[in-house]
């Protein structure tokens, strides 16, 4: 009898509800035709196919919701399930669900489904008390979702959270941004800073192809409410496409966000450096590329910023998965190594 009590507790009934009728966070651009988009792609043009594959996915995105259900599921409707290399399942198609607890976000469990059950509800926790919690859940980082719904047990209490984080700051870059190599959807450094300041994040990651595109630029330029932008664009164009590229893109961001800070980010260190010598020399010069144009972007514009601060490589250098992107340890030592100037430069403009 015992060893059938955690089937009999998932098997109850539940209800769901669709994430959207929630509160969705974490997207630059708010109103997409299909929700768990972060741009929509019949308004913005110029995207090659696989950036179009790059933008549908749900990273990022997040639904906060308040409810007293002792156990939750997600009942997902993938688009386009991932199952590539270097995201784990947890991170690429799966679901990460953190509860507020002493005021601060605690992870809470993650879940996903095989590829032969990918139409099942997802289990993610079970066994909680019956007091009213606030939830955050992340959405995967490298799916395109048709539809999300939250499972609560018949009888509970779901209701949409007022917006957990204040303000509104867009986040464009790199497989970084996006997310690659974390082992969960909640552990892109976008988010975790969002859950450490309170301040909303908002993650347009495009792993691989943030290369200062003058389409990219085109479509952040009608981005709505945006108090500042945080820019990862140096980890992966050229040195030549750098100095072709990155004042018309300040340029284009300033004409339509006049007063908004622009805050750009040195690219990581590469632990594949340590020993190829010809990878060392490449990101060298990028480096040095990217350090000289800021040093004279900063003269020419006002509200621009270069931070180099960015960190993702512990003492030990343990923190690489590939050699390129960090592990969940090296993407926490970089939001907490940016914390502080991120936030001294947004306090110019008032945001808190």
């Amino acid at each position: 009898m015992i060893l059938l009590l955690p089937l009999a507790l998932w098997s109850q009934e539940y209800k769901y509800v669709e994430a959207t009728e929630l509160t969705i966070c974490g997207k630059v651009f708010p109103d997409t035709p299909n929700p768990y988009h972060r741009i929509d792609t019949a308004r913005f043009h110029g995207f090659t196919a696989s950036e179009l594959k790059l933008i549908t996915e749900s990273a990022g995105i997040a639904v906060a919701f308040r409810t007293d259900s002792p156990s939750l599921r997600v009942l997902p409707q993938y688009v386009r399930p991932y199952f590539g290399g270097g995201t784990t399942g947890f991170a690429g198609r799966g679901f990460d669900l953190y509860i507020k607890k002493d005021g601060k976000w605690l992870w809470a469990a993650a879940g996903l489904q095989n590829d032969n059950s990918l139409d099942k509800p997802v289990n993610l926790i079970k066994d909680m008390d019956g007091s009213v919690k606030d939830c955050l859940l992340y959405l995967p980082l490298r799916s395109e979702m048709a539809s999300v719904k939250i499972g609560i047990e018949e009888g509970c209490l779901l209701e949409a959270l007022p917006q957990p984080f204040r303000h509104r700051v867009a986040v464009f870059g790199s497989s970084f941004t996006h997310g690659a190599s974390t082992s969960k959807a909640g552990m892109a450094y976008p988010s975790i800073l969002s859950r450490e300041t309170g301040i909303q994040f908002l993650n347009l990651g495009v792993s691989g192809r943030c290369r200062l595109q003058d389409y990219f630029a085109a479509a952040l330029a009608e981005a709505p409410d945006i108090d500042a932008f945080l820019f990862d664009t140096f980890s992966n164009p050229t040195p030549d496409e750098i100095r072709e590229r990155l004042f018309p893109f300040i340029e284009v961001m300033q004409a339509a966000h006049p007063g908004k800070p622009l805050i750009f980010q040195q690219t990581i260190y590469r632990e594949r450096r340590n020993f190829n010598l010809k990878a060392d020399e490449y990101e060298r010069e990028r480096m040095a590329v990217v350090a000289d144009l800021m040093k004279q972007a900063r003269r020419k514009y006002k509200d621009v910023y270069f931070i180099t601060s960015t960190n993702a490589t512990s003492p030990d250098h343990y923190t690489s998965v590939d050699g390129t992107h960090p592990g969940d340890y090296g993407y926490t030592l970089w939001a907490r190594s940016i914390r502080k100037p991120v936030l001294r430069i947004l306090r110019k403009y008032g945001i808190r």
